[in-house]
C-alpha cells in the first residue's frame, strides 16, 4: 500500500516536469488573458452587472465589478488578484477584494467588508473554458462561504459567452449569463 501511495505522489509531483513544452513558443506567465470587460445578467433574482480586469504584473491583476437589481441596491467589489499556471492548460487564481454592498435583506445602509477567494481556470478544448472558485466574505458581522462554477465558450480570440452558477453570494444562489470582451 505504501508503494502505491509513494508512486502516486511521485507521479503527481513530476507531472509538471514531464509536460511537453513547445520550444518555438515563449514562456508565458498564465494560460488566460486577464484584460477584459464583462457584461452579465443574473436569473433568480434578475440582476444586471459588469466587471473589468486589467493585468498590472505578469502574475497579478486589478479587478472591479458591480451587480444590481436596480431597486436601490448594489453589490460591488474592487481589489487585486493573482494568477499562476498550474500546467499548460490551467491557472490557479485568487483575489482579495473590498466589498461594498447596499440593500442586503432589510438593511438600507451601505456596508463595507472583504472577500478572499481562490479558484482554478481550465481549458477543456481549444474554445471551451471551465472553472470554479471558493471564498470567504465578511461584511459587517456577517461571515459567509461563497462559491461559483462556470463554463465559457470562446467564439473568437476577443469574445466569449458563458454561464456561471453562484452559490451563497450576495443575491443567494444565482445563475449568471456572461459576455466577455478581451482588450
Amino acid at each position: 500500500m505504501r508503494k502505491i501511495l509513494l508512486t502516486t505522489a511521485i507521479l503527481l509531483a513530476s507531472s509538471q516536469t514531464l509536460a511537453a513544452t513547445d520550444p518555438n513558443q515563449p514562456e508565458v506567465m498564465s494560460n488566460f488573458s486577464y484584460d477584459y470587460f464583462e457584461a452579465r445578467i443574473g436569473a433568480s433574482p434578475v440582476t444586471f452587472g459588469g466587471a473589468m480586469s486589467k493585468s498590472i504584473h505578469p502574475n497579478a491583476h486589478a479587478v472591479a465589478r458591480i451587480d444590481s437589481e436596480f431597486e436601490g441596491d448594489y453589490d460591488s467589489a474592487v481589489g487585486l488578484g493573482f494568477h499562476s499556471p498550474i500546467n499548460n492548460w490551467a491557472d490557479l487564481t485568487g483575489e482579495m477584494l473590498m466589498r461594498i454592498v447596499d440593500g442586503q435583506g432589510s438593511s438600507t445602509s451601505t456596508e463595507i467588508g472583504m472577500e478572499l477567494n481562490v479558484g482554478v481556470r481550465q481549458w477543456l478544448g481549444p474554445q471551451l473554458e471551465v472553472g470554479g472558485k471558493g471564498g470567504f466574505v465578511s461584511i459587517d458581522d456577517n461571515e459567509e462561504w461563497i462559491g461559483s462554477v462556470y463554463a465559457r465558450f470562446h467564439s473568437t480570440e476577443l469574445f466569449s459567452l458563458g454561464a456561471e452558477a453562484r452559490i451563497n453570494d450576495f443575491y443567494g444562489d444565482q445563475v449568471m449569463f456572461t459576455t466577455r470582451f478581451k482588450f
